[in-house]
């Protein structure tokens, strides 16, 4: 098979889709951490200004319909399921996630501030800017869906939940 033309997951494979936007995520990550530094040697130019609007673009709908497939498509499945399993372990995973859900939301709130300031060629302090705070909770987030969760729920859901969690997903987007 050619990995070149290997096609990108869509909504009839929810769970890979969801692993697929953590592959987006950390590549507006990474740019992110280097925005502070650019800014701090070229000021807010052009660059900047587009990376910053690229970045809201990105966390203010595709990021926040991540959290809402999550949290309300695919949690409440994969929680009905472990309560019947007596699976504590996957039952205070889904309670951590939301926790991490929530303060990843607020340090958003707080980063898109400067982000919505920078895309209007406003001035920012770079070394104010919550960049660190805002990828370090998705680095440590993101490891524990794709590394326990996701294979849980592969494991656990039947196809007709598959197809009601990537339904849902696809209405969320008006797909």
């Amino acid at each position: 098979m050619n990995p070149f033309n290997t096609p990108a997951p869509d909504f009839q494979h929810p769970l890979q889709l969801l692993s697929a936007c953590h592959g987006r995520i950390t590549g507006f990550n990474d740019l992110l951490l280097r925005l502070p530094a650019h800014i701090a040697e070229h000021g807010t130019d052009a660059d900047a200004q587009q990376a910053a609007t690229r970045i809201l673009k990105y966390f203010d709908t595709a990021g926040q319909h991540h959290h809402e497939d999550e949290e309300r498509s695919l949690f409440p499945v994969l929680r009905d399921i472990a309560a019947q399993e007596g699976n504590q372990e996957i039952l205070g995973l889904l309670e951590l996630l939301v926790t991490q859900h929530q303060e990843m939301n607020q340090a958003w709130q707080e980063l898109r501030l400067y982000l919505l300031t920078l895309s209007q060629g406003g001035e920012v302090d770079p070394a104010a800017m919550p960049v660190e705070r805002f990828v370090g909770l998705y680095h440590e987030h993101m490891p524990l869906e794709d590394k326990v969760l996701l294979p849980y729920a592969s494991r656990v859901l039947n196809p007709a939940q598959l197809d009601a969690l990537g339904n849902a997903m696809a209405e969320r987007r008006g797909v």
